[in-house]
């Protein structure tokens, strides 16, 4: 219509390949992946024709992502197709050191944990210890060599990975709710735990935040997370697709559920419809600004649709909910964070 309208003032934008190894979309390439049943990155490159023999910076990550999500059980990540932060399992900062967040469930710790990280901060000279946003506490200039040995004494108090470096959930942010307050309508900070350690290790296009706040005053700044579960006398309002970052904008309401139970299931079935279809690197907002939120609810609507995504979700998790800092604190392993030489003693001589 509107080429008639306009006639050659109108031009239709063309579709961007995913890089300059192809003429293929993101969108191109996740169809075929899952129409030729490719389970490999070198099946990917020979099959759809790649300019470069193993791919680049832009693609490697990207088709890395949707093997993994449309393949859990056949293809195995790898490591070498992630940004620096995820091989590393923490964040680079300016100066070459590194980030450390343990998680907290749903906002919440104990003494012993607290204890745990400041004997951390203490033993391997942190400079800065700061609470985030997402209730959480990080400890900023982490030497690279120190990550292997500050992750083994998390773990041995009982902490994992944060997961804050990853395109995955990063935190599941609460109030008190009827813990504790006199305005809290539901358990938001149970549903918020029970959420993340639903979620948590799970690979996504993107970062993914949440958060469930126990009453309409929302201490919890659910209408601006990725998902955000706001509690009423009633139930569980969900909402999705906000956004607090380089854009802002408030979540559009998915649905309104009755039970701790459905607001679980609708949360992790939204989550693998967007695993499974989100161009990698759009975070939920972009994606449903192209899908539309209609269809969104239209799918997650039949109830055995929902269940199936839910059901294939959690196969996913069975591969891949692990501690990273568990399965790189061993001494094998350790090694590879070590520098290989000291240069300030090269220089020195």
């Amino acid at each position: 219509m509107l080429a008639v309208t306009l006639g050659d003032a109108f031009a239709m934008p063309a579709a961007q390949p995913i890089c300059g190894c192809t003429d293929l979309t993101h969108e191109d390439v996740r169809r075929l992946i899952k129409a030729r049943e490719l389970k490999s990155q070198p099946a990917v490159w020979q099959e759809l024709g790649w300019r470069t023999p193993n791919g680049c910076h832009v693609c490697r990550p990207a088709v890395n992502f949707y093997l993994l999500a449309d393949g859990p059980l056949e293809y195995q990540d790898d490591p070498q197709s992630r940004f620096v932060n995820e091989r590393k399992h923490a964040n680079i900062q300016k100066d070459g050191t590194f980030s450390v967040v343990p998680r907290m469930w749903g906002g919440i710790t104990s003494a012993s944990e607290l204890r745990a990280i400041a004997d951390a901060a203490e033993k391997y000279d942190v400079p800065t210890v700061k609470v985030t946003g997402g209730q959480r506490i990080d400890l900023l200039g982490v030497k690279g060599e120190d990550l292997p040995a500050m992750w083994a004494d998390l773990n041995a108090a009982g902490l994992v990975s944060g997961h804050a470096y990853s395109k995955g959930l990063r935190t599941v942010k609460t109030c008190v709710g009827t813990d504790h307050c006199r305005f809290g309508t539901q358990d938001s900070t149970g549903l918020g735990i029970r959420l993340e350690k639903r979620l948590w290790g799970s690979w996504t296009p993107h970062k993914v935040k949440l958060a469930v706040s126990g009453c309409p005053r929302n201490c919890a700044e659910a209408t601006c997370k990725d998902v955000g579960i706001v509690c009423v006398d009633s139930g569980y309002e969900i909402g999705v697709g906000g956004a607090a970052g380089m854009d802002v904008k408030e979540v559009e309401r998915l649905v309104k559920v009755a039970t701790e139970g459905e607001a679980v299931e609708w949360t992790v079935a939204f989550v693998q419809l967007y695993r499974e279809h989100a161009r990698y690197l759009d975070r939920p907002y972009k994606w449903l600004g192209k899908v539309g939120l209609d269809w969104v609810k239209e799918t997650l609507g039949d109830a055995a649709t929902r269940r199936a995504l839910v059901e294939r979700f959690d196969l996913s998790q069975t591969i891949y909910q692990t501690d990273p800092w568990a399965e790189l604190a061993v001494r094998e392993k350790a090694r590879a964070f070590a520098p290989i030489a000291d240069l300030t003693l090269e220089a020195a001589q």
